[in-house]
């Protein structure tokens, strides 16, 4: 059985799939940065036990350890880097900023570009030759198309390709990564994400990104001015690109039980959701009525209108997509439609995050 060694480990994907990791038997070794409040290894069991499902794992197998992404040597010691890395082992690189205004540009390069090369350079330095090295990209490094996304490597663009910095970021550190492959012979897949969201089996949802985000700005201007009805700029017939927690933890696992892994997989779903069958779940949930158009003039927008609006800077980005994902690497791994996000896993996931993420706060 491969060691499994994951940087970023104590974010939402990284916990859950931790967790999994545990629960299957593996032995894990979980890099995370400490703070001033936290140490590493108490930052891993909190997200262990807020951003996961089932709150109990036996931990005797996880070891934690702080590494900060962009010294050298990740400063852990030369003998410490050797027991990390001692037999086969497959490497998990989530770490990443999330960043995506101007303002963050150099920050956000910084982790996304540079932090990427640094982990590369001491996987390559320590790592046994059957190792393997997986970078967490995003399926959004697609940028602004109107063609099918295909599982290949596509040429660094200006940003005026891209919604934002952190899709730039992302698509560079990809093609960072091919490069290592060709000239450093790197072991390296690259697995592209769309939004992930709960758990489809069971709603249980522990992330506030995306779509939840949204849920959150209009639940609490709904209980601040209830039975208002508001305009927002979104395509209603457009769509968001779903895929469940359960979903992507599964994908992963067997990667690891996978011996020939392609190069490039759009781990992302079959079955988008429509931005209208979203907003008719919100509508049913929080006493607020939303009104989705294509376009509302700004100079019309009401007050509550341009709180909502001003909220959106990130969402705005993403609401009026129709990306086509090509899937055939995916289906490789996992050919499946059982466990695609639909309108009523969504529904239910809206319903717990309201219900236990706000409600209770």
């Amino acid at each position: 059985m491969r060691n499994i060694v994951v940087n970023g480990a104590n974010g939402y994907v990284g916990s859950n799939f931790v967790q999994k990791l545990l629960k299957d038997g593996y032995s894990v070794v979980a890099l995370v940065r400490a703070n001033d409040k936290v140490s590493p290894k108490a930052r891993m069991l909190q997200a262990l036990q807020e951003k996961c499902e089932e709150e109990d794992v036996d931990t005797e197998r996880l070891r934690v350890y702080e590494y900060s992404l962009l010294d050298e040597n990740f400063g852990i010691s030369e003998p410490l880097l050797k027991e990390i890395f001692r037999g086969e082992v497959d490497y998990f690189h989530f770490a990443a900023s999330l960043k995506f205004d101007v303002r963050s540009r150099e920050e956000i390069f910084g982790i996304n570009l540079e932090g990427v090369r640094n982990s590369m350079d001491i996987f390559l330095d320590h790592a046994s030759e059957n190792s393997r090295f997986f970078f967490i990209s995003t399926a959004y490094t697609c940028g602004i198309t109107e063609d099918r996304f295909e599982e290949k490597f596509y040429e660094n663009a200006d940003i005026s390709h891209f919604r934002n910095y952190y899709e730039q970021s992302k698509r560079f550190a990809e093609n960072l990564v091919h490069e290592y492959m060709q000239e450093k012979n790197l072991k390296a897949h690259i697995l592209r994400l769309s939004q992930v969201v709960g758990n489809n089996k069971t709603g249980v949802t522990k992330t506030d990104y995306g779509i939840f985000d949204f849920v959150k700005r209009v639940y609490n201007l709904a209980q601040r001015f209830p039975g208002k009805t508001i305009r927002i700029e979104v395509d209603p017939e457009s769509n968001q690109n779903l895929i469940s927690i359960d979903m992507v933890v599964d994908f992963l696992t067997k990667i690891i039980e996978t011996e020939d892994v392609p190069d490039i997989i759009n781990l992302v779903s079959k079955k988008p959701v429509e931005n209208q069958k979203i907003i008719q779940s919100i509508d049913q949930l929080v006493p607020i009525t939303i009104l989705p158009r294509r376009k509302v003039d700004k100079q019309q927008m009401n007050s509550l209108e341009k709180v909502v609006a001003a909220g959106m800077s990130f969402t705005s980005s993403y609401i009026d997509t129709r990306i086509e994902f090509d899937t055939k690497k995916r289906d490789l791994i996992m050919n499946s439609y059982s466990n695609e996000v639909d309108e009523e896993s969504v529904h239910s996931m809206i319903v717990y995050y309201l219900e236990h993420q706000l409600k209770d706060r």
